[in-house]
């Protein structure tokens, strides 16, 4: 499922970067919602598959700092680019006719980085706090599975909801597999 989310999800930006005709806002938010699916996945199911495999449960403290801090970082940016690509899509149907000056690039990449800049100053601090007040009497088995559901099948789904859904990621995704456009 990792490799899935991985492969899925670098095909969706790669096919986005290579057709000049999907270098739109909507594909350029959904470029980034891909990456950050990545990096979320890649913040901990690598570290996870390692305890899998070795029977271990261990992590340094400095590895779990940072692990949490990578998860809320991107889940966080998750939320706020699926809040970004809703707004998008409100002003294609709304104000069509304006879409295109009211989603200028300079927009487009002001969102991205308010998004970061709103994650890593309002999510960090609180999330982090909680999760450390609470480990003590939380049950591992019990939350193994939703945090299995949401770390990998999530995103591993996002690129068939958002992408294969659409007839233009659908013809340049036929063409760089090598079938008709």
């Amino acid at each position: 499922m990792y490799l899935i989310t991985v492969f899925g999800n670098l095909l969706i930006i790669l096919a986005i970067i290579s057709d000049s005709r999907l270098h739109t806002p909507m594909y350029f938010f959904l470029s980034n919602l891909s990456f950050v699916d990545i990096c979320f996945t890649s913040a901990s199911i690598p570290k996870m598959l390692v305890n899998i495999r070795t029977q271990s449960k261990v992590i340094t403290y400095a590895g779990c700092i940072s692990q949490m801090y990578f998860l809320l970082l991107f889940a966080g940016l998750d939320d706020l680019l699926l809040s970004v690509m809703a707004y998008d899509r409100f002003v294609a149907i709304c104000h069509p006719l304006h879409y295109m000056v009211i989603m200028n690039p300079q927009l487009c990449g002001l969102l991205v980085l308010v998004s970061t800049i709103t994650i890593v100053s309002l999510f960090y601090g609180t999330s982090l706090g909680v999760y450390l007040s609470s480990a003590a009497t939380h049950n591992s088995q019990s939350s193994a599975a939703a945090s299995v559901m949401y770390m990998v099948v999530t995103p591993m789904l996002n690129p068939f909801i958002y992408s294969l859904r659409n007839k233009d990621m659908k013809r340049v995704l036929k063409k760089s597999l090598g079938g008709k456009p």
